[in-house]
């Protein structure tokens, strides 16, 4: 493809009961702007012996936003937050020098009744200056973010700034992430919209770009000023995303980001001695990964 760097496709892996997607990081592209890890996760269905619990575990040097498309999650952490999310709205957990968190199927979906979880849980590395501040959490809902349309085709501004806009999310690095959502076909324009990387996940649909067609369950990578025309095939949607990327190569272990390798053993050696800080209702703990 001409114009595009790179198409991403989709890998499953289990975590528990649960089917991800991993998208990126990707051996070929290690990050997208400054987003450095998405999971797709479902579409599955949930019920009576298959419930989403994602024991207690932890974060450094990097911010979390989930985004759910169908079903809902309870998020606690060590900051005392108890967030329900809901399709559409965005919970951004930034974890700077360090939190731990959860999250698992309200109490009251675990009735009997069958339901579909899907979304996205993704990681925004912190710039360099920020790898070590305090930790926060915000939710927006999502009636709160921008909302437009171009003819018949749906926009939301998630986080960060695009299309003349800004998201209320208090993002810490210049980037964006836009849903799209089209019923007939549309050519999209991100020249002079979005600036910077851009990662474009085919959530369904598909697209055709530079004279290839792509189909859901990838991620075409360029930078936005070479992206050539994409155009999306009748219901398809998409999220965009990306920004600037940091002049700084960023590290990764397991759920620790960081510009210093030597943060990283601190972070390994904080958990497994428990010594990270910890949450006082929840006595749940993920090992160390061997």
């Amino acid at each position: 493809m001409s114009n595009i760097g790179l198409i991403i496709e989709e890998r499953s892996r289990d975590i528990g009961d649960f089917l991800v997607g991993r998208l990126i990081p990707f051996r070929k592209k290690r990050m997208i702007g400054p987003f450095i890890f998405i999971d797709h996760m479902g579409p599955t269905q949930l019920g009576p012996s298959k419930y989403m619990d994602v024991d207690q575990h932890p974060h450094m040097g990097l911010s979390t936003l989930t985004f759910m498309l169908e079903g809902e999650i309870i998020h606690e952490d060590s900051l005392e937050t108890h967030q329900r999310i809901s399709p559409g709205s965005v919970n951004w957990m930034t974890a700077g020098k360090g939190v731990t968190h959860t999250e698992r199927t309200p109490q009251d979906l675990r009735n009997g009744n069958t339901f579909t979880a899907h979304g996205y849980q993704i990681w925004v590395a912190l710039p360099k200056a920020l790898e070590d501040m305090n930790p926060e959490f915000h939710h927006i809902d999502g009636k709160d973010l921008p909302q437009w349309y171009d003819g018949t085709t749906q926009f939301k501004l998630v986080a960060g700034e695009g299309y003349g806009k800004k998201s209320p999310v208090p993002v810490h690095s210049p980037l964006f992430m836009v849903e799209v959502i089209n019923k007939e076909a549309y050519a999209l324009n991100v020249n002079g919209k979005l600036k910077g990387e851009i990662g474009i996940c085919i959530v369904e649909g598909g697209i055709e770009a530079c004279g290839e067609t792509v189909d859901k369950g990838n991620i075409l990578v360029s930078k936005v000023e070479d992206t050539c025309n994409i155009n999306l095939k009748p219901n398809t949607h998409l999220l965009l995303f990306g920004g600037e990327p940091f002049p700084e190569e960023r590290y990764i272990y397991w759920n620790f980001v960081s510009s210093d390798q030597e943060k990283l053993e601190w972070a390994k050696k904080a958990w497994a001695s428990k010594s990270f800080p910890m949450m006082t209702n929840d006595q749940t703990y993920v090992p160390l990964p061997s």
